[in-house]
C-alpha cells in the first residue's frame, strides 16, 4: 500500500461507521438528496471565505470546516439510497476543490487588503500546489494508476488551513500547505512513473 494511503483509510472507516452513516440515515430520513448536500457545503465554504475576506478568521475557519464536514455526507446518502452515479461523483470532486480554492481566495483577498505581501504569495501559492496535487490524482488515475498517495491529499489540508485559521496563525498553515503539498506532487509524480515505465503508451 502507497505511503500516506493506510492511515486514511482507516480514518474514513472510523469517521464514516461513527459520524458520517448515522447523521447519513437521517439525512435520508428527511429525504435530502446527496448532489443538495454537495451543493450545500460549496455554499457554506462561500459564506466562510467571506468572513476569512473580511479579517474574521476564526468564524471563517469553523463555517469553512462546517462546510468540509458536508462532504463526509454526500457520499454516503448516495450509498445508501443507491443514488450513486458517475455524475454525482463528478460534481462533487469538483464542488470540493471549489469550495477549497475559494477560501483561499478569501485568504489571498484579506492579505492584499491589508497590504501582507507574504501571506498574499503564501495564498497564491497554497493554491496552486492544491490545485497540482488534486489534478495529479485526477491525471493519474485517468492514466489507470492509483493517484490517492501521498501525506497531505485534500482532507489534510482542510483541516490543516481550517486549525490555522481557528489558532490565529493562518500563515504558518499557508506555509506548511505548500511545503507538504509539494511533497505530495513528488510523491504522485514518482508513483505513477515506476507505476507506467514498464507499461506500453496507450
Amino acid at each position: 500500500m502507497s505511503i500516506g494511503t493506510a492511515p486514511r483509510l482507516y480514518a474514513k472507516s472510523l469517521v464514516a461507521r461513527f459520524v458520517s452513516n448515522p447523521i447519513a440515515r437521517l439525512l435520508v430520513a428527511l429525504h435530502v438528496s446527496a448532489n443538495a448536500i454537495t451543493l450545500a457545503g460549496f455554499a457554506v465554504a462561500a459564506v466562510g471565505a467571506y468572513f476569512v475576506a473580511e479579517g474574521d478568521l476564526l468564524i471563517g475557519g469553523i463555517v469553512m470546516l462546517a462546510g468540509a464536514a458536508l462532504d463526509l455526507l454526500d457520499g454516503a446518502v448516495a450509498r445508501l439510497t443507491g443514488t450513486a452515479n458517475r455524475f454525482g461523483a463528478f460534481l462533487d470532486s469538483v464542488v470540493d476543490r471549489l469550495g477549497e480554492a475559494v477560501v483561499l481566495f478569501g485568504l489571498l483577498a484579506f492579505y492584499v487588503r491589508d497590504g501582507h505581501t507574504l501571506g498574499a504569495y503564501l495564498a497564491v501559492g497554497a493554491l496552486v500546489m492544491s490545485i497540482m496535487v488534486s489534478y495529479s490524482r485526477a491525471r493519474a488515475e485517468g492514466l489507470g494508476v492509483e493517484g490517492d498517495v501521498g501525506v497531505m491529499g485534500r482532507p489534510e489540508r482542510v483541516v490543516v488551513l481550517g486549525a490555522g485559521l481557528i489558532v490565529g496563525f493562518p500563515l504558518y498553515a499557508l506555509g506548511l500547505i505548500l511545503v507538504v503539498a509539494g511533497i505530495t506532487l513528488a510523491q504522485r509524480t514518482v508513483h505513477v512513473w515506476r507505476s507506467t515505465r514498464e507499461l506500453p503508451e496507450a
